[in-house]
């Protein structure tokens, strides 16, 4: 069942990319199936049947939304207010709205350890000890968050800036 679920979402996702989404519409395709393959090609995250899809599907529509200060919605979000939405709207979780606060939650991880959904935060150039910024793990690296220069994007751990200004990763959700 797990390998033909899998192939099931790689089909689809197959199916959005070449001939768009109306055609997977047409198929049997279960609407959740359209939605994680979809979320998965925005995303560019292989998600397996045993992820979170409601953590992937809210994810996706963030996905562009514009940087903004102090902002928490599709019209424009910092990083802590990416953070306190998704996790209100996946988890139920009410999260603390500056990145500062989310880091005082939750159960240190270590970088090799994180798991979907746990909480990445980061220093400055300028001040190594301090939280500046802040985003939420998906997988294989990867991480969603609110740039100020593009906005919400997906970046990696591996990236040099990622790696330099690396504070920690915290797990507020139990698994």
């Amino acid at each position: 069942m797990k390998h033909f679920l899998h192939k099931l979402t790689m089909l689809c996702t197959i199916l959005i990319v070449t001939a768009g989404l109306s055609s997977c519409r047409s198929s049997n395709i279960p609407a959740n199936m359209q939605a994680i393959a979809k979320a998965s090609v925005k995303l560019g995250i292989d998600i397996g049947p045993k992820d979170n899809h409601k953590l992937y599907i809210e994810a996706a529509k963030w996905i562009g939304a514009p940087y903004r200060a102090g902002g928490k919605s599709l019209n424009g979000t910092d990083c802590s207010g990416l953070t306190t939405t998704i996790y209100q709207k996946v988890y139920g979780i009410k999260l603390p709205h500056r990145a500062e606060d989310q880091q005082k939650l939750g159960t240190k991880k270590d970088k090799n350890k994180l798991q979907e959904g746990d909480l990445v935060f980061f220093s400055s150039n300028r001040n190594k000890k301090r939280v500046a910024h802040t985003g939420i793990y998906l997988k294989d690296g990867k991480f969603i968050h609110a740039s100020s220069s593009h906005g919400v994007i997906i970046s990696s751990l591996k990236e040099d800036y990622y790696k330099r200004n690396w504070i920690s990763g915290k797990r507020v959700v139990q698994k």
